[in-house]
This record gives structure tokens, sequence and C-alpha cells, in this order.
């Protein structure tokens, strides 16, 4: 029997935006405008297939559930079972220990992002990019130019880790970064 490859694919994708979009569900970005947060990992994905041209169906599934297990109650054992070792390692790569404090995310981050595997540097470069064009687009209510500078140089400093991993990625967040919020 043959195996139709491009409907695996498409199952696969819509399982995983599906799943995502219902973990997602109550969740709303930290902008002004009430935006359904599961916008933010289908921006996540369409970043990583059209700017960085990958088709992995694979890395996009773990896009779309990259911040499943660091935002809602899905555990790494729920999403191996669900999608597979490959898909629940991709997503445990890039997610944040949310016991720690959150200085602390934020320097651990920095430090292990060049011993991400491709794939998951693949997907911090479309998370980074994504959120500096939020923090622009509609920033987090409460955050002054302060915090707001300092979101960008820190999100910098985790992708200047990953440079060499996809020019057009990197030149996406390089032309987000270039929209630092200034005075």
């Amino acid at each position: 029997m043959k195996i139709n490859v491009a409907h695996f694919e498409t199952d696969l994708l819509l399982k995983a935006l599906s799943f995502a979009a219902h973990k997602h569900r109550r969740q709303f970005r930290k902008g002004s405008d009430p935006i359904p947060y599961i916008n933010h990992p289908i921006a996540v994905a369409d970043l990583i297939v059209r700017t960085g041209n990958i088709h992995d169906p694979e890395i996009i599934a773990a896009a779309l559930l990259h911040d499943t297990v660091e935002d809602t109650d899905t555990t790494l054992a729920e999403l191996d079972a669900q999608f597979g070792p490959v898909i629940s390692q991709l997503v445990a790569e890039v997610s944040d220990d949310k016991s720690l404090p959150t200085q602390e995310r934020k320097r651990r981050q920095i430090e292990h992002a060049s011993s991400l595997s491709h794939p998951a540097r693949i997907i911090k470069l479309g998370d980074k990019t994504s959120n500096l064009r939020d923090v622009v687009d509609d920033p987090p209510a409460g955050w002054s130019l302060d915090r707001r500078q300092q979101y960008f140089d820190w999100g910098k400093s985790v992708i200047d880790r990953i440079r060499g991993t996809n020019v057009e990625l990197e030149n996406a967040f390089d032309q987000a970064f270039a929209k630092r919020p200034t005075i």
C-alpha cells in the first residue's frame, strides 16, 4: 500500500494546529488588543515556511506547538504520545522552565541557544522575530520604553548565538530588530 506523503503531512499539521488552538483557547497575547494567543504560533510557523523556506512537517508542527508546554498544562509526555519523539523533543528544546524566575530563564535562553539543534534554532528564530514584531505593533500593556528596549536587546543576545542557521530568518529578525523602540 502506497502512503500518500502529502496527506500525512497535512494531517500532522492540522492535528498540531488543532491541538495548539485547543490548548491556547483561553489565552490572549499580552498587547492592549485581545488577540487570541494561537495567532502567535501560527505566525511563527508562517515565518519559518514563507520566509525561512522550511517545509519539514515536523519542524512546522513543533513551531505550532512550541508554547504548549511552557504556557499551558500540556506535558512533554502528552506531546510525545500525540506527535512522537521528534516533535516533543523540539518543543522541549525551545521551552523555558516556568518554575524558574524570569531573569534566570532569560539567562538560560542566551546560554543554551548555541546548543540547540538546527530545527530548534529555526523555531527560535521564528519565535523571537514574531515576538519583536508584536512588541512593536502592540506592546504589552504597562511595558515602558526601557522594558521594550531590554526585551529587544535580550532577544538579539539569543539570536546572536545561533547566527548561521537560516539567512532569510536572520534577515527577518534583523528587520524586526531595526524597529527597536526609541524615544
